[in-house]
């Protein structure tokens, strides 16, 4: 069976990227040129790198993207991508785990550390974050992501722990405080290429997502969603 044109999408973050792959071989991959402006900077990377690669939009059969938790604009601009690219050429989807990919750049170290946290900032004093174990050549979650402080994620019953990822920039007191060993923050930023690294087993596994089902990762409600609320439960309070 002749192996299916991928484009995986990374827009999580500050720093976006697109990918585009056949099979498990990674064809070509083209960051963004400017930060924290995915919607206006995804078709223009992607028709980049069809031109590089002589690949055209219509020949794509599978689409991975960074599902969250991350920035609540970047990931609906990926979302609504897959769920077009999948209306339009039937493109199957894959949602992969944003903290999946950003600890998939510690996977080929020499030494990959482990236990190893990714955190993420949820502003409030907390962080996204889960932490990993590295065993048989890949990290897997201990558990779920989820939104806490970063105190309780770091404490480790192993005692150590590494830490990654842009929330160690917001809480560096708590990274100190329990001596957590920080990631060379090169290895930070997600990539399309980690997301179709990861995407490609899941595929293969057929944990594909439908169209209609797909939905970003949040973790947590928008805060202006939250903000709104409150003020219309002080609104019904004041009328009663």
């Amino acid at each position: 069976m002749t192996e299916p044109f991928i484009i995986a999408i990374e827009t999580s973050g500050r720093s976006g990227s697109v990918a585009l792959a056949r099979g498990g071989d990674l064809l070509g991959q083209c960051p963004f040129s400017t930060q924290t402006e995915h919607a206006r900077e995804l078709l223009p990377a992607l028709q980049k790198i069809q031109e590089d690669t002589g690949v055209v939009a219509s020949a794509v059969r599978q689409c991975y993207l960074s599902i969250g938790p991350g920035s609540f604009t970047g990931l609906r601009v990926a979302v609504t991508f897959a769920r077009h690219l999948a209306l339009a050429c039937g493109a199957k989807i894959v949602a992969v785990p944003t903290l999946s990919v950003i600890a998939r750049a510690c996977a080929d170290l020499a030494d990959p550390p482990s236990p190893l946290a990714v955190i993420l900032d949820a502003k409030r004093g907390q962080v996204f974050g889960t932490v990993f174990r590295f065993s048989g050549g890949a990290y897997a979650e201990e558990q779920p992501p989820r939104v806490t402080r970063p105190a309780e994620l770091l404490s480790h019953p192993s005692g150590s722990v590494s830490v990654m990822g842009e929330g160690v920039e917001y809480h560096p007191d708590a990274v100190a405080a329990v001596g957590a060993r920080v990631v060379d923050r090169a290895l930070w930023t997600p990539t399309a290429a980690n997301v179709h690294q990861l995407g490609w087993p899941m595929a293969q596994a057929g944990q594909f997502t439908a169209a209609r089902d797909l939905v970003p990762l949040y973790l947590r409600r928008p805060e202006a969603e939250e903000v709104w609320e409150r003020r219309e439960r002080e609104r019904t309070d004041r009328g009663a």
